[in-house]
């Protein structure tokens, strides 16, 4: 059954930050160059701040090429921000944290050709000095929570590109993270897959309880699958909204986005965004392979 919110919703002028020790990341005034120093120096983001709570799913909207994905990348510990700070549990990460893994959207890049779903999916576990038996253990429980449980042996080209997106998100549900971050995942698969991820990844995450942080173009996925939405608009880019969804968890495709708090929110969100009046798009730096 659907559980329906009592009270409607609202979109606030900042991004609240939880209950007081409940942050798990924080993102504190982040500002982001590229070309520093040259003519065609671009400042991406300036002065991004907001904190997720711990098992929160956040969704993060903007124009194209406000610096969602720029964003991202400094919250992964990829790239350093030119002032501000990322801080999980109270430490700035100055590295990808040990317990963080990210899902990117290219996932014909992510993963490795020459070795089979079940090599992929335990590769970053080498890592954590587990012993092959606890290695494979995760990774086979990881795989039957995304449903390939009978793919181990295959290798990534003899999937369809929606089984390879869950070959990735299994590689990191095994590592058994605290916090998930996810850059467009779904984008390059068809729309029914699309729906089928959506719904994987709000099963990982009741099931895990993990925080996830998710970059989309898509305003319909991002208040499907949100706690809550944060939109980015500016050029440069900073936090202008912070949109609390009170859809309830045990959401439906069909169902959830035929009630009006639904209809609502995505209109509201989606003419924030395309009145953004800060002029043409920027162009982010490419994502490293």
């Amino acid at each position: 059954m659907i559980e329906r919110a009592s009270m409607p919703t609202e979109i606030d002028q900042q991004a609240p930050t939880g209950k007081r020790g409940d942050e798990l990341l924080i993102v504190d005034g982040v500002t982001k160059a590229y070309n520093v120093g040259r003519p065609e120096e671009k400042t991406i983001l300036r002065d991004a701040s907001f904190s997720t709570r711990k098992g929160e799913f956040l969704t993060v909207v903007g124009p194209s090429g406000t610096g969602k994905t720029t964003l991202l990348r400094c919250i992964a510990g990829l790239v350093a921000p030119d002032s501000g700070t990322v801080s999980m549990h109270g430490s700035v990460i100055t590295e990808p944290p040990a317990k963080l893994a990210v899902v990117f959207q290219d996932y014909s890049r992510s993963l490795m050709p020459w070795m089979t779903v079940l090599s992929n999916v335990t590769l970053p576990l080498r890592a954590l000095k587990l012993s092959r038996a606890e290695q494979r253990e995760r990774a086979e429980a990881a795989l039957e929570a995304v449903g390939l449980a009978e793919s181990t042996k295959l290798h990534p080209w003899q999937l369809s590109g929606g089984m390879q997106q869950r070959v990735a998100i299994a590689r990191a549900i095994a590592y058994q993270p605290e916090a998930m971050l996810m850059d467009e995942p779904f984008a390059s698969v068809d729309a029914q897959t699309r729906a089928d991820l959506e719904d994987l990844v709000l099963k990982v995450r009741e099931q895990l309880d993990v925080t996830i942080l998710l970059v989309t173009h898509d305003i319909d996925e991002a208040v499907y699958l949100a706690d809550r939405v944060i939109v980015l608009k500016g050029r440069p880019a900073s936090v202008m909204r912070s949109v609390e969804v009170p859809l309830g968890r045990g959401r439906d495709q069909i169902a959830t986005k035929a009630r009006p708090e639904f209809v609502r929110l995505r209109s509201e969100i989606l003419g924030e965004i395309r009145t953004d009046p800060s002029g043409p798009p920027t162009t982010e730096a490419p994502t490293p392979a």
